[in-house]
């Protein structure tokens, strides 16, 4: 099995009898690490701004952010895409836009259900939140837009 950029970045921390499993496991891993960089960056994007504009609003604002930063880490980490031209670059990143932007009326929808309806924590929710959407993300990056 070929050794990803992810995994040549953390070979050194992986304790040499778990090195089999994360070679082997190395592209659903590298989407985990890097959907929960993504998931900071979202968290440290929406806390500060929620408390000037509310959560709704935040969450599209941090939204932005996560994004930006998934499309990077996963075009160059995840699914080590190398086509860097223009035409799929615009094509790439309008695919994933897409995506996302499905997966974020699906996370305004939780929010909204769970904390204005159901009267849930709105804290709790955004976390539950995050985890359905990390999973529909990798569905739709790894299925639409970094297929080989």
């Amino acid at each position: 099995m070929r050794e990803s950029r992810f995994y040549v970045l953390i070979k050194p921390m992986v304790p040499k009898p778990l090195r089999g499993f994360v070679l082997r496991n190395q592209k659903i891993l590298s989407y985990l690490v890097f959907g929960a960089l993504t998931t900071a960056v979202n968290f440290i994007i929406y806390f500060p701004v929620k408390a000037a504009m509310g959560y709704l609003t935040a969450n599209v604002i941090a939204w932005v952010g996560a994004v930006d930063f998934a499309f990077v880490t996963n075009k160059i980490f995840v699914f080590e895409d190398r086509r860097w031209d223009c035409r799929a670059v615009i094509s790439q990143a309008g695919s994933f836009a897409a995506a996302r932007l499905t997966s974020l009326g699906v996370e305004e929808g939780v929010l909204f259900i769970f904390v204005e309806v159901l009267e849930l924590s709105e804290n709790w929710t955004k976390l539950i939140a995050q985890v359905i959407v990390l999973i529909m993300n990798y569905v739709f990056s790894n299925l639409v837009v970094f297929r080989k």
